[in-house]
């Protein structure tokens, strides 16, 4: 079999499975997915009743749903104010470098930091778009100096202060 040949295979046996999991996507696993969003830790019994489902199909849907991949993972939502951490702020950081290594050793600095909570690369006119808790105004400072400041490939810094969240999904 050719390489393109095994390429193609592979594209049509993704689609297929894509087209599979969009089938499966029904009003009831929306909605079972919405109440799991909502609250992680809803009982089975609970969740079956939201949804208008027994108790086994539910779980059925639900042990499907992450068999599938649509569902990774179940996580604690943390109150970042009660555990000191109420300084938010969103930085686009540009890197005057356009290179693999360059993104490596940025991505590999902001992972090692525990103040940058999302690290998205983007297209536009910057490459990144971070996400970073701190305690307070200082203790960002002390980030921005000692992290974003040292890192050799940054070359533009635009930060955005959060003053409040009025709709946050993550919470």
């Amino acid at each position: 079999m050719t390489r393109a040949a095994g390429n193609e295979i592979a594209f049509l046996c993704a689609s297929l499975l894509s087209l599979q999991l969009m089938a499966k996507m029904d009003r009831i696993n929306q909605q079972i997915l919405q109440e799991l969003t909502s609250d992680g830790r809803i009982s089975n019994l609970d969740l079956a009743d939201r949804v208008g489902l027994s108790p086994s199909a539910c779980l059925r849907r639900v042990q499907e749903l992450e068999r599938s991949g649509v569902i990774t993972g179940y996580r604690a939502v943390l109150d970042r104010q009660a555990m000191g951490l109420g300084f938010v702020t969103y930085i686009g950081v540009g890197l005057g470098e356009h290179t693999k290594e360059a993104q490596q050793a940025f991505e590999r600095a902001m992972a090692e930091a525990p103040e940058v909570v999302e690290c998205h690369n983007i297209t536009g006119t910057i490459e990144y778009f971070l996400r970073v808790e701190c305690a307070d105004l200082p203790s960002y400072k002390r980030f921005h100096t000692d992290i974003l400041g040292t890192s050799p490939y940054v070359t533009a810094i635009t930060t955005y202060v959060v003053m409040g969240s009025p709709k946050d999904l993550r919470s």
